[in-house]
């Protein structure tokens, strides 16, 4: 399948000129990716440093984004499920661009211009390809579902056309080892075929969500919302449809330093391009800051 992604590459990777306030909404998994490497040190899902640690909040400040997060224990990120993003984007909008750290909000008028949210990796096994339209709060993981929550978030994110949305796609499992006959059965573990099954549909979503052409954005107007397939990335782009930098320490199924750190550092240039794009949009906020961005013609 010919996926084509949305093009980039004709707007500047250059870093804002002036701080940009993100939130970042993760799991444990995300939290690694921020973290830098290094021995555990943190709070819950909020790490400075850990030993899977990809350093993106390290690139984030240096790209003059000012970050900030919700994990675990947050009202905002109790639960990164797919089917809990319709309810949590609608209901808590306005939380959650004032979110400065967990559940403390900012002071003033201060207000996050990006929003990047990740699910957690439990979303990357998908029992069935279930029915269409789907239902977007179902705890039913079908492709069907999924698809009807993404489509969902749209209605919300249209509202708000100054605020660039990241959708993050979820990490790669580590492939199960299969097991066969009435052993494998008892002990709930999935055949072969069913494991090639799982894997080969949770790739076609992700490629759904991130074809600019035929996908979840095919007609959105507004240059807000944008896609990092951090899945992709971490099967060695395409080599697997299952996690290619599984960690040694701990679970096995979260990725390790290597994986985390090919990820954050693809992220910069990512995003930098993503927010000089939507700069063209001439949003409200855009309109009167004509150099908070550099020019799309500047070197990138």
């Amino acid at each position: 399948m010919d996926i084509r992604e949305l093009d980039l590459t004709a707007y500047s990777e250059a870093k804002p000129a002036r701080s940009v306030d993100l939130l970042f909404i993760h799991d444990s998994v995300g939290g690694e990716l921020m973290a830098n490497p290094g021995r555990t040190i943190g709070e819950s899902e909020i790490l400075r440093s850990h030993p899977n640690g990809g350093g993106l909040r390290t690139l984030l400040s240096q790209n003059n984004y000012v970050t900030h997060e919700a994990a675990d224990g947050s009202k905002i990120a109790a639960g990164t499920n797919v089917c809990q993003w319709n309810r949590r984007f609608r209901d808590q909008m306005k939380r959650i661009l004032a979110t400065r750290h967990q559940d403390k909000l900012f002071s003033d008028d201060t207000r996050n211009r990006v929003v990047v949210f990740q699910p957690a990796s439990s979303a990357s096994w998908i029992d069935d390809e279930g029915i269409e339209p789907g239902n977007p709060d179902s705890w039913k993981k079908t492709v069907a579902n999924y698809k009807a929550a993404y489509r969902a978030l749209l209605d919300h994110f249209r509202k708000e056309p100054d605020t660039l949305f990241v959708a993050v796609t979820a990490p790669p499992l580590v492939r199960p080892e299969s097991t066969k006959g009435i052993v494998g059965r008892i002990l709930g573990k999935p055949d072969q075929a069913a494991t090639e099954e799982v894997g080969k549909r949770i790739r076609s979503f992700n490629n759904w969500l991130k074809h600019f052409y035929s996908g979840w954005l095919h007609g959105y107007p507004l240059m807000n919302v944008v896609v990092f397939d951090y899945y992709d990335i971490l099967t060695a782009d395409g080599v697997s449809n299952w996690l290619r930098y599984p960690t040694r320490i701990g679970r096995r199924d979260r990725p390790n330093t290597e994986g985390n750190s090919r990820a954050a550092q693809r992220f910069i240039p990512f995003i930098n391009r993503a927010m000089n794009r939507m700069a063209e949009q001439q949003s409200p906020f855009f309109a009167g800051r004509p150099h908070l961005f550099a020019n799309k013609a500047a070197a990138g």
